[in-house]
Order: structure tokens, then C-alpha cells, then sequence
């Protein structure tokens, strides 16, 4: 079993850069030092002697956008610029590689505008010469480099080497495995109707929307609604269902003659009057007899002695679609409840134990139920005889005085 842990993708997220392999290259023009005042076009040297253009921009004036552009794909990486800005700088499609010379750009037409992209899938990212993957706890980065050649005339070079380093940050899809899978409790089985075999299943619910289906025994307050999905699982659109009777015990076993017995539906009709079938959507009916999935709920309840847990037992019918009137429970019509087929293949699901949170009651404690009543009968028949002995003593002293 594997649970993947995912981050938010943000695949498109990047960092690139372009510098040139040779002294600062110096611009004329509006982005000469003068006036080299717009951060966002050209970018002053730490000397303040002589300025370049900023990322993505060229010319003279560094008045031309490049129009780089980085695609992180989900399984593969791109980087493309403009075939002008190349032509600027005179460099050759023919020149332009990845740190693996064998991995080299190609042109590309968008829009009538040529463009030279480079394009590898994640496998061959190490062939082509990416730098060693790096990861976080949260983050995958694929970091390449784009280089042209060194453009020697003889024993010196004039033009710069072109290099731009580009990065695709994925985030980092963790695949854990467990000891034991996660499954949530169901109740299945399979019934043979007509040389066919069909798969049935029974489980609850956390709530109304019947999206997340209990993993461990549901522990469900007095009073709160359960929610119970019966439905045909495999084939999905060959038969439909109906619920015959369903009913619950202090037992596991359905048909226990120990224990309490509490029934929910009998003849595919609600026999509690906190029962309600549940439309699965617009499309599908809940109604018992009328989809090949049933959804109901009532309203949770205890016994009234031990065991307070209870099992949830339902006996299922399986009709053909072209024989779906068999499963109509036409609860307020009998000539309906006739129409249904004598002695049909039933089939029976259970599901438990569904336990019931019981509301805190206090604890009683030896101390709150022997010693502190004692100690008050000691208290008060200790305050009693003061109050005897001091109305005594001012009864004498009183005595005394009349004497005198």
C-alpha cells in the first residue's frame, strides 16, 4: 500500500540566468553610463565604470526583449529565446549545446518569430549533462546549462561565450509504504444471478456527501445520522439493487436468537421512522429498487441493556435491468409489492460493530461516597456540642450573677 504525500505544484516556478564568459561587455547609447538609470533594462557595474543589460533584454540600448521563456513540464524541461537575440550576439544555432555537446538546440517558428529551443524529458536530463539533482523536504530542482562554443579566430576569441542557466523547480511526491494498507471497513459479497457473478459491498459514511467511508470500527454519538451506501460494485450497470430488510443486533451474527434486534427496513420498506433513502445525484436515484446503488441514513441509537454497540445486517435482491419493476418496493402500493417475483436469489451483508460515544458521567470515588458524608456527620455533631457547651457555660455564668 502507498499513500503519496504532494506539495502545491508549482511546476512552472523558475530561476534562470545568462552572463557572459568574457569582461563586462560594454553598451553604447541610451544605456551608457550616463544613463544607465533603468534597473529594469540595464544594470551598473559594482565600479560604476560600465553597465550591462539586465536580464532578458539586448541591443545597444538594451531596448530588445529576448523573449526567453522556460517550460517545466511534468516530464520534461524547454528553454527557448528569441533567433534575433543569438544573431546579436553572433552565435550560431549550430553552436549552441548543453553541457553534453550531443544535446543541441533546435529552431522553432511561433507566430511567424523564430525562436531556439532546447528540449529534454527528466530521463535524459543527466545524459545531457544536468547538474546533480537537488532536494528539500519539499522541492525537486533540475538545474541546466545552455552554452555556445568558443568562437576562436586563430589564437584569440573576441566575441563572449553565450552560457544561460536555467532551473525547474517540482515539488517532491514522497511514496511511503506502510505495513498494512489503508482500506475502509466494508462489507462485501458475491452473488450468482443468471451465470453471472456480482459483486456487492456495504459501507458508512462519515456524512452526507458519502466522499470519505470509515477505515476503523465508526464511533457515532446518540441521535447523529448514519450514513449506509449499499451498491453493486462489479458489474456496475448490469443489475439493479433493492434492499429487502436490514436490521441490527447486539450480535455479530444476523440471525443470533441472543441479544436485542432493532429493525431499520422490512420488505424494502423504511420500518424506523428516522429511515431515509438518499438520491446518489441528479442522475441516479437512492430510492430502494430504482439504481444499483442505494444510500440511506438514520438516526444513531443504543440498546436499552449491554452490549450498546450494535451490527448492521441488510439482505439484497438483484434484478436485470429489463426486469427492474421486480425491485420496486412500492411502499404505499400493494398491487406493486405483488409484482414482486417470488423466492428471488437474496444475498446477505453485515458490518460491525458501530460503537456509540457515551456522554461523560463523573467517576465516584470512595472518597466522595464514604468519607466525605462521614466526615460532615463528624463536623456537624462536633459544632453541635460546642454550641451546647458554650449556651451551658453562659447559662451558669448567668446563674452566678443573679446569685450576687
Amino acid at each position: 500500500m502507498y499513500i503519496f504525500t504532494k506539495m502545491n505544484l508549482i511546476s512552472c516556478k523558475l530561476v534562470f540566468a545568462l552572463f557572459f564568459l568574457s569582461t563586462c561587455h560594454r553598451v553604447q547609447g541610451s544605456c551608457s553610463v550616463q544613463h544607465c538609470t533603468d534597473a529594469s533594462r540595464c544594470v551598473l557595474s559594482e565600479d560604476q565604470k560600465s553597465c550591462k543589460c539586465a536580464i532578458g533584454f539586448y541591443s545597444d540600448q538594451c531596448d530588445k526583449n529576448a523573449h526567453f521563456k522556460v517550460m517545466c513540464g511534468r516530464d520534461y524541461m524547454a528553454i527557448r529565446a528569441s533567433e534575433d537575440f543569438f544573431n546579436y550576439y553572433k552565435v550560431p544555432l549550430e553552436s549552441l549545446h548543453l553541457p553534453n555537446k550531443s544535446c543541441r538546440a533546435e529552431k522553432e517558428v511561433i507566430d511567424d518569430a523564430t525562436f531556439y529551443m532546447f528540449r529534454i524529458s527528466k530521463e535524459k536530463y543527466l545524459a545531457c549533462g544536468g547538474q546533480p539533482l537537488q532536494k528539500n523536504s519539499t522541492h525537486l530542482l533540475y538545474s541546466l546549462s545552455v552554452q555556445s562554443e568558443l568562437p576562436a579566430t586563430g589564437k584569440i576569441i573576441r566575441d563572449p561565450i553565450l552560457k544561460m542557466d536555467f532551473t525547474c523547480i517540482y515539488p517532491y511526491i514522497r511514496r511511503v509504504t506502510l505495513p498494512f494498507p489503508v482500506f475502509p471497513i466494508s462489507s462485501e459479497m458475491v452473488m450468482h444471478v443468471d451465470e453471472m457473478d456480482a459483486t456487492i459491498q456495504m459501507m458508512l459514511y462519515s456524512d452526507h456527501t458519502y466522499t470519505e467511508a470509515y477505515t476503523v470500527s465508526p464511533t457515532i454519538e446518540l441521535r447523529e445520522k448514519v450514513f449506509v451506501e449499499v451498491s453493486v460494485t462489479e458489474p456496475e450497470d448490469y443489475f439493479v439493487l433493492r434492499l429487502n430488510e436490514c436490521w441490527a443486533t447486539q450480535s455479530p451474527q444476523p440471525n443470533s436468537t441472543e441479544g436485542l434486534v432493532h429493525s431499520l427496513i422490512h420488505n424494502g420498506c423504511a420500518d424506523d421512522e428516522t429511515v431515509s433513502f438518499i438520491d446518489v445525484d441528479d442522475q441516479k436515484s437512492g430510492r430502494n429498487g430504482e439504481s444499483h446503488t442505494i444510500r440511506y441514513s438514520f438516526d444513531m441509537f443504543r440498546f436499552i441493556t449491554e452490549p450498546y454497540e450494535l451490527y448492521l445486517h441488510c439482505t439484497v435482491q438483484l434484478c436485470e435491468l429489463e426486469d427492474q419493476t421486480s425491485c420496486i418496493s412500492g411502499c404505499n402500493s400493494i398491487t406493486k409489492r405483488e409484482a414482486v417475483r417470488a423466492n428471488p436469489s437474496e444475498g446477505l451483508l453485515s458490518y460491525g460493530p458501530i460503537k456509540i460515544e457515551m456522554p461523560d458521567r463523573p467517576q465516584s470515588s470512595l472518597l466522595t461516597s464514604v468519607v466525605l458524608p462521614v466526615a460532615a456527620v463528624w463536623a456537624l455533631g462536633f459544632f453541635l456540642t460546642i454550641l451546647v457547651t458554650v449556651a451551658k457555660a453562659g447559662s451558669r455564668r448567668v446563674a452566678k450573677i443573679e446569685e450576687h
